[in-house]
């Protein structure tokens, strides 16, 4: 990873925009970048509904946020990536849910 391209900074808290679901990673081998490619989380009904009234053109394809990166901006992203999540967030001790900064409420089954 080249070293103008390390970030070690502490990461400010997330202001949370949208959701993901499905993600998937690419290559583009004519710009020679990583792709990642990020969908909204969708009910499966509303995906059945969706497959349906697609027209042959694709016009109503859904929402995608799509990054490029060139390889070196990948690497860096992905070694960052490998450090915070290595890091965690504590965990609730009766759910085993992570505790998020802001608190945690988990319900115990059966109760």
């Amino acid at each position: 990873t080249p070293l103008e391209l390390v970030d070690n900074d502490q990461l400010e808290a997330v202001q949370e925009q949208f959701r993901t679901g499905a993600m998937s990673l690419g290559w583009d081998p004519t710009t020679a970048q990583v792709l990642l490619e990020a969908y909204p989380i969708t009910d499966v009904d509303a995906d059945a509904d969706a497959d349906e009234s697609l027209d042959e053109d694709g016009a109503n394809e859904p929402e995608m946020l799509l990054v490029r990166m060139p390889v070196g901006t990948a690497r860096a992203f992905a070694k960052r990536t490998r450090e915070i999540v290595g890091a965690g967030r504590p965990t609730c001790p009766l759910c085993g849910y992570p505790i998020d900064a802001d608190g945690h409420t988990c319900t115990l089954p059966g109760l």
